[in-house]
């Protein structure tokens, strides 16, 4: 995780996620890039691509640089590689764009919670960033220094599809040597024993190294409830989990889970494209 996109709105949600992005970096000689996105009052792609002869909008950019360059000065901030971006553009396009221009490994963003994101982050962004991404995002609600992911909690359907997703979240449980408690949530309308559900998470796990991984089976409801009281049974630093971008069949994947726990889980949340 060498390279780092933080998309902020200056709100104490958008630092809590830098202050974690400074802390990934430092860890891993990484660098961030801070991105601020401008969106226009106005719509429609003539506005965008006018904007630099607007003088009004140029003076929400010089203040937002301002706001850029006094965010650059924390001491949090000492000794990371940074880049700051400003751009005209709707969020959601300006993040994902960005990402791929600058061949990110990760997206930190702030969040409130149930309430979703404020400012540049209004309505469906959040959402559309962690079901779209190719990269992996990672939620962050309150401020977590230091940042831990000691105990990591992934969820699965243990699928060949999750296998790719799994992958990453090995890696990164990996590189912050991090034990990783893979879970599977057993559930009424898709009920296993705990015999099947044990040999479908061995062949999961066939070549693997598991010497940090344990696995777990859990009772509940549904899904994201599941997740969301396991890891605090466990007293879990991070939750993970994959994202299909609604695209594919898996019946543990269906509707909007990865979105819901983004919303309604006080723990950091990480997700992973399938």
């Amino acid at each position: 995780m060498k390279r780092i996109l933080v998309p902020t709105d200056f709100s104490k949600h958008a630092e809590y996620a830098l202050k974690v992005a400074a802390q990934i970096a430092k860890k891993n000689d990484g660098e961030i890039f801070l991105v601020h996105m401008l969106e226009l009052p106005t719509s429609g792609n003539d506005a965008l691509s006018t904007a630099h002869e607007i003088p009004e909008l140029m003076l929400f950019k010089n203040a937002a640089i301002n706001k850029l360059d006094s965010l650059m000065d924390a001491d949090y901030l000492d000794d990371v590689k940074i880049s700051k971006i400003i751009q005209f553009e709707m969020a959601f396009d300006g993040i994902v764009k960005n990402a791929k221009a600058h061949n990110v490994d990760l997206i930190i963003m702030g969040s409130h919670g149930a309430s979703g994101f404020q400012e540049m982050f209004i309505g469906s962004n959040t959402e559309k960033v962690v079901r779209n991404s190719d990269i992996p995002v990672l939620v962050i609600k309150r401020d977590e220094v230091p940042f831990s992911a000691q105990k990591f909690v992934f969820a699965s359907d243990f699928s060949d599809e999750a296998k790719k997703p799994f992958e990453k979240a090995f890696a990164f449980a990996k590189g912050f040597g991090a034990h990783l408690h893979l879970v599977n949530i057993n559930t009424p309308n898709n009920f296993k024993s705990t015999k099947v559900a044990q040999h479908i998470m061995a062949e999961f796990l066939a070549g693997v190294d598991t010497s940090n991984i344990s696995t777990h089976i859990y009772n509940d409801v549904n899904v994201e409830k599941g997740i969301l009281h396991f890891a605090k049974s466990i007293d879990a630093d991070l939750i993970g989990m994959s994202t299909h971008g609604r695209k594919g069949l898996s019946h543990f994947f269906n509707g909007s889970i990865s979105e819901d726990l983004v919303n309604h889980a006080k723990r950091p949340v990480i997700t992973f494209k399938i």
